[in-house]
């Protein structure tokens, strides 16, 4: 083997569990090439838990769920942010760093809870319920985040709840998950009808079937499953909840009830886990790809723009979140 190929196999090396060796050559230019451009641009790759191994672990410089990734992008020490992930976190990412250039290398990377509900829709429930705070789901678009008074992620929106001090609340826009996190505080929640177009798939019909072909799975699923889902699995949690539960409890046998990427992206640092599969596709994550980030890079497109006052008011909320 060329040395001009070394690097592409130490990035293999990485992968090398969930992704065929056939399968890497397919990937391998690209990878190399955007980590040139990342060092030409100054830029850095934020990655969704839902993107695929070959961005998830060779390319990405800051990994995790949507609170990690809002977390961490307000530490970014770069010039360009490129978010693989879906358009409203690109545009938190915007929010936290507004004199970065950030970048989405799809703009069709859309989110079903973000398209079912629109900032006129807040003022609505807002008129409806008076002095009722509105905690939003950070999957929303900036315009809804403006609307609200603090954001959440699944991972946080019980401590962010409780932390308002109130009787009653909005919660938007996932309706399991605010049905979910209803019962994990005596807050009343306020919902409202939107749905995760992956998560609202799965029934407890699923889950009882991969018990019966696989005795003793640990099943986690995601808070924004339906309840019953969740009411017939060993542990709910967001995605990085899930993963710091393989990493410390060790189970012999997982499933993970959410997008499927997530199952190879743990599994890459737990092989001897042995991890049930359940494929539901985000159609949105995986409008992502090695080449069209290189694309990104090269041209430095697609740019995630905000109107200044929506940015204001949106900003605001996502940073009360962060203060939590």
């Amino acid at each position: 083997m060329s040395e001009v190929l070394i690097p592409a196999a130490n990035l293999y090396e990485k992968v090398r569990h969930v992704i065929p060796e056939v399968e890497w050559p397919v990937f391998a230019d690209d990878a190399e090439e955007i980590l040139r451009l990342k060092k030409e641009k100054n830029a850095v790759i934020l990655a969704h838990n839902y993107q695929t191994p070959e961005i998830f672990h060779t390319v990405s410089d800051i990994s995790g769920d949507s609170l990690a990734l809002a977390r961490e992008a307000v530490t970014v020490d770069a010039d360009v942010i490129v978010l693989a992930g879906v358009h409203f976190m690109a545009e938190t990412a915007k929010l936290l760093n507004p004199e970065k250039t950030v970048l989405i290398p799809d703009p069709l990377a859309g989110c079903s809870l973000a398209e079912s509900i629109t900032a006129e829709d807040v003022r609505t429930l807002k008129a409806q319920n008076p002095g009722v705070p509105v905690v939003t789901y950070v999957n929303t678009s900036a315009a809804v985040k403006a609307e609200s008074d603090i954001c959440c992620t699944s991972g946080n929106a019980v401590k962010v709840i409780e932390s308002l001090g109130v009787d009653k609340v909005i919660m938007i826009p996932d309706e399991y998950l605010a049905k979910n996190i209803a019962r994990e505080t005596g807050v009343e929640i306020i919902t409202w009808a939107g749905t995760c177009e992956v998560h609202e798939q799965f029934t407890p019909n699923d889950i009882h079937q991969i018990r019966e072909d696989n005795p003793g799975v640990v099943v986690l699923a995601h808070p924004e499953c339906p309840p019953e889902v969740v009411d017939v699995a060993d542990h709910s949690g967001s995605t990085a909840q899930m993963s710091n539960f393989v990493s410390e409890k060790s189970p012999r046998q997982v499933a993970l009830i959410t997008e499927c990427s997530m199952s190879d992206n743990v599994a890459v640092n737990h092989p001897d886990v042995d991890f049930v599969r359940p494929c539901n596709l985000c159609p949105h994550m995986k409008r992502n790809t090695l080449a069209k980030i290189r694309r990104s890079l090269e041209t430095l497109t697609h740019e995630v723009t905000i109107e200044p006052d929506v940015a204001e008011r949106a900003r605001a909320a996502v940073e009360r979140m962060l203060a939590v």
